[in-house]
């Protein structure tokens, strides 16, 4: 039958449960799912039996005739699967008819469609505080103790659900009776700050990070090398920023985080659960060996800072622009947005930066930037003289972190300001990153 398929002899094959996977036949076009499943990994398996390449296919169409089997059926699943976000942004996406879709992508959902699947991912999970701390309890009386990732696999939350409404995970554990650790001086500011590290997605850090916090956070001159102080930093400035002052020192934002266990303790637990979500190999950045940052994670501009040694406080100094040279590293430090939001920024500032291939950049400077200027030189002789052009991009502003896309090399150059630069990256751009960044 498969053969009759691959020749043509046959249009259709139905099947249950028989060519999930293992099955290549690159000519079909077109899937009929009527199986339903709530696995990400059965359904990409499926997905996968049409997305094979051949000279003859230019589309792969997918008819999705599954949803209405059972109320309990979870649509967020099923596109979070597809599309990369939060539940919320899922659902922003479906609203929208799918505007932020990979080039060459599609997803179409008539009016009804569009309204029953918003209904199920508003419905599909505990909707308050309330609800979630009430299924919490219940846990307890089964298991309990109950961990971070027991209460997400029983419930169906995901980490942006649970940490939304400026709630953690603490929070909750005091909520339903749970022990707690005495709280500190700033114990609010703090378990808000936890919400702010879901991003966090290489080893490396994760490690450092969950070692420092097991250690109670030691002072900064205790550690041996300038890559273990500048990772101490990226931590506590991370958890502290609220809360110290622009004139405090490390030191005292390292006191200031031992003050508060119970803050640490729900760091370490994150941490671990986020070490087993971690989606992309990380690639160490060898030729800067102090900068403890790893080539395609994601990292907010206050680690950013930390990471090069961006100031001499605790706090790194204020960075708003999308450029920034860090003299003692003699790197050019690059954020971009792919999809600029109108609201955020100006018609100077909506700059065209995009994926050309997955290995080519093309990224505008500043409106002001001449290529006759010091710094328009520099972009274009920085192998010459040493310096580095260290990339970072998000797809959209309301992504708080960017993806480390790495160091970059100059190609060329039109106009200027702004100056229109091609970068060439010395790692090319996974898959997924590249789909996200690319242009239309």
């Amino acid at each position: 039958a498969l053969k009759d398929l691959a020749d043509g002899k046959i249009n259709i094959i139905f099947s249950v449960d028989l060519f999930n996977e293992g099955v290549d036949v690159p000519t079909v076009d077109t899937l009929l799912m009527l199986r339903p499943t709530d696995s990400a990994t059965l359904f990409l398996q499926q997905l996968g039996r049409g997305l094979r390449k051949h000279p003859a296919k230019t589309v792969c169409t997918v008819l999705d005739f599954v949803g209405l089997h059972r109320k309990e059926y979870r649509f967020d699943r099923r596109l979070g699967t597809l599309i990369r976000g939060t539940r919320q942004q899922i659902a922003t996406q479906v609203e929208k008819a799918f505007p932020y879709l990979p080039a060459g992508c599609h997803i179409q959902l008539d009016r009804i469609a569009t309204e029953r699947v918003l209904a199920n991912i508003r419905a599909a999970i505990p909707a308050n505080f309330k609800q979630r701390v009430d299924e919490l309890r219940a846990l307890r009386t089964v298991h309990g103790e109950v961990s971070l990732k027991l209460y997400l696999s029983e419930t169906g939350l995901t980490l942006p659900d649970l940490y939304s409404g400026k709630k953690c995970w603490s929070d909750y554990r005091e909520a339903a009776g749970f022990p707690v650790l005495p709280p500190g001086p700033n114990e609010a500011e703090l378990r808000k700050a936890c919400g702010r590290m879901l991003h966090v997605d290489d080893a490396p850090r994760i490690d450092g990070y969950v070692e420092l916090l097991q250690t109670n956070i030691p002072n900064a001159s205790r550690l041996p090398s300038a890559w273990e102080k500048r990772l101490l930093r990226m931590l506590v400035v991370s958890m502290t920023s609220t809360a110290v002052e622009i004139s405090d020192t490390l030191e005292e934002a390292c006191e200031l985080l031992r003050q508060h266990p119970q803050v640490m303790r729900e760091m370490i637990e994150l941490l671990q659960y986020l070490r087993e979500t971690i989606d992309h190999v990380p690639i160490p950045l060898a030729i800067r060996p102090n900068v403890p940052l790893s080539i395609h994670a994601q990292y907010t501009r206050i680690e950013i800072q930390a990471a090069f040694g961006d100031g001499d406080k605790a706090r790194p100094p204020t960075w708003r622009e999308g450029v920034r040279y860090i003299k003692g590293e003699t790197s050019d430090v690059f954020v971009f947005t792919r999809v600029k939001n109108e609201k955020t920024f100006s018609p100077t500032t909506q700059y065209k930066d995009y994926a050309i291939n997955r290995e080519l950049i093309h990224w505008e400077s500043q409106s002001v930037t001449r290529a006759d200027s010091d710094t328009g030189l520099r972009y274009q002789n920085h192998a010459k003289q040493n310096s580095e052009v260290m990339l970072f991009a998000r797809h959209t502003d309301d992504d708080r972190a960017f993806y480390f896309i790495g160091p970059a090399q100059y190609v060329s150059h039109q106009s200027e300001k702004p100056m229109q630069v091609t970068w060439r990256l010395s790692h090319p751009l996974p898959g997924d990153l590249y789909s996200t960044l690319a242009a239309a």
